[in-house]
């Protein structure tokens, strides 16, 4: 029999990046190729780009510029936010046979582009060899596409586009493609997550999605990805109380400066975002609030930058995502006076990275003796000792002996801390 086309299907930056990814991936499967998430040997290649900072742009050229290089005969196809923001001549010129962009449009041609290319490769392919493959112990599912909001900072609204909101009867489908392919856990991802079904008539909230995910499909983990503070609802909270609900929230605070806030163009006060947190931890106690900030926004002073540090404190998040001022082209930021030096920003990132491993340690080491579960992801090598790792609810990364754990949630006793995680006893037996 002739071996089935392989593709690979790659991936840089958001969670909303892997919803799309995987979406690309279920619609290759279906049309005769087998897939992968890393650089190997393949027939075609899926670079799904970001371009949030200059960082991000740059990687997006250098990896669509290797597989040029290193498979000259293979299909290279681009997708994702760096088409958006420089062009899709700009992947061309690095030697792209197709780029798309972000909507469900645009993927249903990437997969019809490789599906021509592999036309040939596929016939007689085994029905064996045809079975779907989960690439990941989670499942990402895009709930909601775009964002109105225009962040001074953002490039988002022009890579994304306006809002659009996915069904409840089309992220359910989702999830339950996922659970079919062995997911154990549901993350419900968007570019504005807060803004689902706004653009509906009549217009419904988050809270009125999660209650139907919960009550159509028999998912036993989801997590539900990035919100602003005006997005915690008493009725949004008050579905945490199914266990199946995840305890983790992500909060993008971006500045704790209310001059900084205001100048960013973001819809809520540092007391509403602080008022935020109380709430949430008044319904989840154990909950991981992670949190992205950007160190230098343009005219942010060193008292500005003070604030940010005292509110991080405050929140005592579990976690910080922490970037630099990308000045990106076309906001209203990159126009903007009083830019920060580049070596003020490096300056003021290191700081917050300092907070950052200061904060995650704190509350990796509040759970030490604690009982959690944790669904299991892959084997590592930890030492020269091989060690399971996966997450417990409230998103502690786990590393404990154990053999065949994959894709099962066990309760664990939590230990000390341990390199990025924390160290866990021997699995117990399945939740």
């Amino acid at each position: 029999m002739p071996r089935r086309p392989l593709a690979a299907v790659l991936t840089l930056g958001c969670k909303l990046n892997l919803a799309d990814s995987e979406e690309i991936a279920r619609g290759l499967r279906a049309a005769g190729y087998a897939t992968a998430s890393h650089v190997c040997e393949a027939d075609a290649f899926v670079v799904n780009t970001c371009s949030v900072t200059h960082v991000a742009d740059r990687k997006s050229r250098r990896l669509v510029r290797s597989l040029r290089k290193l498979a000259p005969g293979a299909a290279v196809t681009v997708t994702g936010c760096y088409p958006q923001s420089a062009g899709a001549e700009a992947m061309a010129a690095l030697g792209a046979d197709l780029v798309v962009g972000t909507r469900d449009e645009d993927k249903a041609r990437l997969v019809d582009f490789l599906a021509g290319r592999a036309a040939e490769a596929r016939r007689g392919a085994s029905e064996e060899a045809a079975a779907p493959r989960l690439l990941h112990t989670r499942a990402f599912v895009k709930a909601q596409e775009g964002c109105n909001d225009v962040c001074a900072f953002c490039i988002v609204p022009r890579t994304r586009g306006r809002e659009e909101s996915r069904s409840i009867d089309r992220v359910v489908t989702e999830i339950n493609a996922g659970l079919d392919a062995g997911a154990r856990e549901v993350v419900i991802t968007g570019t504005q997550l807060g803004a689902w079904g706004r653009d509906f008539d009549p217009p419904l909230k988050p809270h009125h999605l999660i209650a139907g995910v919960l009550e159509r499909t028999d998912v036993t983990r989801v997590r539900f990805s990035s919100l602003q503070p005006q997005d915690i609802t008493p009725e949004l909270l008050a579905l945490w109380q199914d266990p199946r609900l995840m305890p983790h929230f992500h909060l993008a605070l971006q500045s704790g400066s209310e001059h900084t806030l205001k100048a960013m163009r973001r819809r809520y006060t540092t007391r509403e975002f602080i008022a935020a947190a109380e709430r949430i931890r008044a319904v989840a106690p154990d909950v991981a609030i992670t949190t992205d900030v950007i160190a230098g926004f343009p005219g942010e002073t060193e008292a500005d930058f003070e604030a940010t540090l005292a509110i991080c404190r405050e929140v005592g998040f579990a976690r910080l995502h922490c970037f630099p001022y990308s000045q990106r082209s076309k906001t209203a930021a990159a126009r903007m006076p009083c830019q920060v030096s580049p070596d003020a920003r490096k300056e003021r990132m290191a700081r917050l990275i300092a907070l950052g491993d200061e904060l995650s340690l704190a509350f990796r080491r509040r759970f030490a003796g604690t009982v959690r579960p944790v669904l299991w992801e892959d084997e590592q090598d930890v030492g020269g000792e091989r060690r399971w790792f996966g997450h417990t609810d409230n998103y502690l990364g786990v590393y404990a002996p154990g053999r065949d754990l994959r894709r099962r949630v066990t309760p664990v006793l939590i230990g000390g801390v341990y390199h990025d995680g924390v160290e866990g006893g021997c699995p117990q037996e399945d939740k």
